[in-house]
Parts: C-alpha cells; structure tokens; sequence
C-alpha cells in the first residue's frame, strides 16, 4: 500500500507561493518563477528557475531545497540529496531540509538514514509534523510497526485533523494484523478527507482479512467511483471469497 512520503511536497509547495526570499530582486522572482512552476508540475522549467536563482544568489538555502523536491518528484534522489546538503550547510536549522533529505533517502530504501534525518528536524522544530508522519513511514517500511503508530500518534497529538496520519496509522494497524483498529483509523481519514481512495482500499483490504465481504465490496466501488484502480489481486481474491462478481 501506497505511503505519503511526498505529501511533504505538496504541503511545501503551497506553503511557499508567495514567499519572500533574501537576496537580490531578480533571484527572488527566478525562485517565485521555479515555485509556480513546480506547482502545475513543470518540474523541468522549475529546477531551471532553480538553476537561475542559485546563479544569482548562490547562498539562497531555500532554491536549493526547492531545487531538491523537483529532483525527488523526478526520481532523481541522489541530485536532491546533494541539494539538501547545500541547504542545510547554508542554514544547518532548517528542520524542513533535513525532513526532505529524509525523504529522498527513504525513497533510496536507506531508511536508517532517513530516521536519522527525521530525528534532527524534529530536534529541530517539534511541531514538524511532516517529520513525524515521515519517521513513521521509514519505521513501518522497517517493520517497527510500534515505532511507527507512536509517531503518527504524535502528528495526530499535533493536528487531530490531519488525514493523513489516521491512514498511515491505520495501514501499520494493517500491517501487525490489528484489523479493528486499522478500520477505525481508515474510517477516521474518510471521515475528515471523503476523497482519500488510498483509505477506502485499505479498509475494504481489511474487511477481506475480517471475511466481511459486503463491507469490502462497498470499499472497493467507492475506490471506482473515484476514478481509480483496484488490484487485480485482490478483486480475484474478494470474488473468489465471496461468490460475487461485483
């Protein structure tokens, strides 16, 4: 099941449409420029943007972040990390570089070091809720199950809204065989996000474990209804175990 280790990105990038960054005038528009454009994702014009603003101003830490995500969300984890580096050497407390570095180690399946760098944004900021949901991602892929609910227990602490981590939560629920309360988690993240597809397949994959196929069914045509795919896997299992095509 799908984890949200780049809903970091998302959140970054939103957070960062109109922000002032020091430095010369025309670095700051190349940055706003590379923002904009990462945000109808033109990843390739936004690292140009990058690559102007840095050439301006080479001490602007946050065009070398940004620069950093549009590499991640190409798979270019090695180039964001270097990115990274540069950012967190001009600003070493920058809690948001290392949850991002974080991230692209993750994405390496180098997740020691991801945790490693999740401790130090959190040391950083203990509010940073992305880190939290994010150490949880890594300890769940290492199967710290325990590790990983403590903290999504913690970015929930921090905002009982956020969806996100009801799933995350829910899906490591999953993971131990803790089906009852993997549903109630699942059910909370629909409850606060109607659209979250990735919720609904994991509630109708733990009311499959549960043998209650009805209820699963119901998961799996939401999931439809919102215009995605169910595996192929498991709707043979789900017909095969309920007599029922659909």
């Amino acid at each position: 099941m799908r984890k949200f280790i780049l809903y970091t990105l998302a959140l970054a990038i939103f957070a960062a449409i109109g922000c002032e960054t020091k430095g010369d005038t025309k670095a700051q528009e190349a940055f706003n420029r590379g923002v904009g454009n990462m945000k109808l994702g033109q990843f390739d014009k936004a690292i140009s943007d990058y690559n102007k603003a840095i050439e301006i101003n080479p001490k602007l830490a946050e065009a070398f972040k940004y620069r950093g995500i549009a590499f991640g969300a190409k798979g270019r984890h090695d180039k964001a990390i270097s990115d990274y580096n540069k950012a967190i050497e001009i600003n070493p407390r920058d809690g948001g570089a290392f949850n991002n570095r974080g991230n692209a180690y993750k994405s390496k399946g180098q997740f020691d070091k991801a945790i490693s760098d999740y401790n130090k944004a959190i040391e950083i900021n203990p509010k940073l809720i992305e880190a939290f949901n994010n150490r949880g991602n890594a300890y769940d892929a290492k199967g710290q199950h325990d590790k990983a609910i403590s903290d999504y227990n913690k970015a929930i602490e921090i905002n009982p809204r956020h969806a996100i981590a009801y799933y995350n939560r829910g899906l490591a629920y999953k993971n131990k065989g803790q089906l009852d309360q993997a549903i109630s988690d699942c059910t909370k993240a629909i409850e606060i996000n109607s659209k979250l597809v990735e919720a609904f397949n994991t509630r109708g994959i733990a009311y499959y474990m549960k043998r209650e196929y009805d209820k699963a069914w119901e998961d799996v045509h939401k999931v439809q209804s919102l215009g995605s795919q169910v595996h192929p896997g498991f709707l043979k299992a789900l017909r095969e175990a309920s007599g029922r095509q659909k």
